[in-house]
């Protein structure tokens, strides 16, 4: 259950943290992806080829009960995050190909996360309000348009919000840590090992996959890590969001279990990830050749 005050703040922050998304981009960016699209189709499929897959295999073979199924799908389902670009600064990634990647998967998240839940739902005989979905899914690009407005117009006043949107969705984690977990305390001492299974496995089996794919594309290593956090870093705070708002009080407790437990437990896991990334042997890798991809 989230009560009105955690539901007003969960909806300041993610507005703040799509408009931060937001005014890291420049019309350069999109012309760039463009001339490449070849990022943009492998962020398209590990966002929402991959990651929707496997949380579908996850609620699938898991003994969950529906609500819970219905949020691991959600979460699956979401874009990137921007946590992920942290991740991958400090992981040695490509930082452009991260943010790429996380601006592609949310901008086309309109179309993609309603089409791609409601088939995976369908097969799974849940039933997800799809008006009320599509219309959160507007809403929330608003602040991205807003952002990329705001960059284009005053380059230094993007720049700040940028960081901050950064900043607050790290701060997003600890908030979930301080709000909704002791709220729901008794649920996730009663709830089923396997949510936290579905929790912990969606980042690092996305993860792990993610970086599978992109060694099998014979991606630069800098770019293979990249494409490793990017698939596995959802948009908890974006998944959180939709729950509040788009299904009733009485069932936002089960279907937020795994998009909560997810949020704090990526932060783990990437960190992980990360420490394994850095001990990557970057003399080799400055004498391949680099690019976008």
């Amino acid at each position: 259950m989230v009560n009105e005050f955690t539901q007003t703040m969960l909806g300041i922050m993610v507005a703040v943290i799509m408009l931060g998304m937001g005014a890291s981009l420049t019309p350069r960016d999109f012309y760039l992806a463009l001339k490449r699209p070849y990022g943009l189709m492998i962020g398209v499929i590990s966002q929402y080829g991959i990651m929707p897959l496997l949380g579908f295999v996850l609620a699938l073979l898991l003994t969950v009960p529906e609500p819970i199924a219905l949020g691991i799908l959600i979460m699956a389902c979401m874009p990137g995050g921007t946590t992920s670009n942290i991740f991958t600064y400090f992981s040695k990634g490509n930082l452009a190909l991260s943010v790429l990647m996380t601006v592609t998967s949310t901008v086309t998240g309109v179309v993609m996360i309603p089409l791609i839940l409601l088939l995976y739902a369908a097969a799974l005989d849940l039933e997800i309000p799809r008006e009320d979905l599509i219309s959160v899914l507007i809403v929330l690009l608003v602040p991205v348009a807003i952002g990329m407005t705001i960059r284009k117009l005053n380059a230094n006043a993007g720049a700040v919000i940028e960081f901050g949107g950064s900043i607050l969705a790290v701060f997003f984690i600890f908030f979930i840590a301080a709000t909704w977990i002791p709220q729901n305390w008794q649920f996730l001492m009663d709830t089923t090992p396997a949510t936290y299974v579905a929790a912990i496995g969606l980042g690092l089996v996305g993860i792990t996959i993610g970086y599978l794919f992109a060694k099998a594309l014979r991606l630069h290593p800098r770019n293979a890590r990249t494409v490793a956090l990017e698939t596995g870093i959802q948009n908890g705070p974006l998944a959180i969001a939709i729950i509040v708002f788009t299904f009733p009080p009485e069932t936002q407790q089960s279907i937020m279990a795994v998009p909560a437990l997810y949020s704090l437990f990526i932060v783990i896991v990437s960190t992980l990830v990360t420490l394994f990334f850095r001990r990557a042997n970057t003399a080799a890798e400055q004498k391949m050749p680099d690019s976008l991809l």
